[in-house]
């Protein structure tokens, strides 16, 4: 929005009255976002009563009761198919191993499963290969050159992802309906472009971010003895209570965006105007020693509205992995690289091999 004024939110009380006041979804370029083609807004960037009953009826399937009475099964299956047959003394890339289970596990919740999770990995990831941006600046700050690169980088993994993973999942579950979000998309009248731009949005949501905290949180315990012993000794509460202070110390994504609908009143700004971008620092607001208390995991899953519903199945997942691979006692060959991905606003965490003790 050419001229609007940007905010910084740093405190966990300004962020939740900015995340549950009259505001817009504005992070992962959502006011880029063609509209006029869908007959039902996405989800991530619906707002209002339609997106309140999209929440509504898509959250029952992510609760935590949901998660494991359902899904557990799900990841125990992914944990063997990817890990059991590695031998010991095999030395292997953390965050592609964290990036196959995570997209095994998802693509069962969300439907995705008449193909490789090899192959959908890959799209997924060239999907990711985006020319920088700046979600403070006009147009993101890219040049036409940019803008170009980023419709051949995004359009063709998509049609790709269309093709290869949405189509046939579609084409079953009109078939023969099932538990998962594609079914209940199908369900209430979505059409194919509907469909894709769901499944494209928890892709990025379940799977992509998913696979970069089971990396970090790996690497966090391998480097600190104490912590891993603790994790180790730990049951499954303890376990989640650990997993839970490093995404909150080190969220994934790590800046939400927020365009102001309607005057706001916030802690430390006064009157927030319409068409103000509000960018919320997750983790300075998750660091506010004034409402450490407030939830467990902070905002590194967001609040209000836009906050994401996967939760409970992102950090179960995380939890299930990281159990099963300390068994294996890894030893790090390689620290990771460290990168930063513009989408996402948040980290990446690339070429971390690890060899398998036992």
């Amino acid at each position: 929005m050419t001229g609007a004024s940007v905010w910084t939110a740093t405190t966990m009380r300004a962020a939740r009255q900015v995340l549950r006041g009259p505001v817009t979804q504005a992070g992962f370029t959502a006011e880029y976002i063609p509209r006029g083609f869908l007959r039902h807004h996405p989800v991530l960037i619906s707002d209002g009563d339609t997106h309140d009953d999209q929440r509504r009826a898509l959250g029952r399937l992510f609760t935590r009761d949901v998660v494991r009475a359902r899904y557990e099964s799900h990841m125990r299956d992914a944990v063997a198919r990817w890990l059991d047959d590695v031998p010991a003394g095999a030395v292997v890339r953390a965050d592609r191993l964290a990036l196959h289970y995570a997209v095994d596990v998802t693509r069962r919740v969300v439907g995705l499963t008449e193909s490789s999770v090899t192959g959908m990995s890959r799209r997924l990831e060239a999907f990711f290969r985006q020319p920088p941006l700046d979600m403070t600046r006009d147009d993101l700050g890219r040049t036409r050159r940019q803008w170009a690169q980023a419709a051949l980088n995004g359009l063709v993994p998509i049609a790709m992802f269309q093709l290869a993973d949405v189509a046939p999942a579609v084409r079953a579950r009109r078939r023969t309906p099932r538990e998962d979000v594609v079914s209940h998309l199908i369900d209430r009248g979505y059409t194919d472009a509907d469909i894709l731009v769901e499944c494209v949005t928890y892709g990025t949501a379940g799977m992509v971010t998913t696979r970069e905290f089971i990396a970090l949180a790996l690497w966090r315990l391998l480097d600190d003895p104490a912590l891993r012993e603790r994790y180790d000794e730990a049951d499954r509460a303890g376990r989640l209570a650990l997993l839970y202070a490093i995404i909150r110390d080190e969220p994934v994504v790590e800046h939400l965006y927020r365009r102001v609908r309607e005057p706001v009143t916030v802690d430390g700004a006064g009157e927030l105007a319409p068409g103000t971008l509000v960018d919320i620092d997750v983790g300075a607001t998750n660091a506010d020693d004034a409402e450490r208390a407030a939830g467990e995991a902070g905002l590194s899953f967001g609040a209000g509205p836009h906050r994401c519903p996967g939760q409970h199945l992102a950090m179960m997942e995380t939890e299930v992995l990281l159990t099963a691979l300390l068994r294996r006692r890894p030893v790090a060959v390689t620290a990771p690289r460290i990168l930063w991905h513009d989408l996402v606003a948040g980290y990446q965490v690339r070429e971390f091999d690890v060899r398998l003790e036992a």
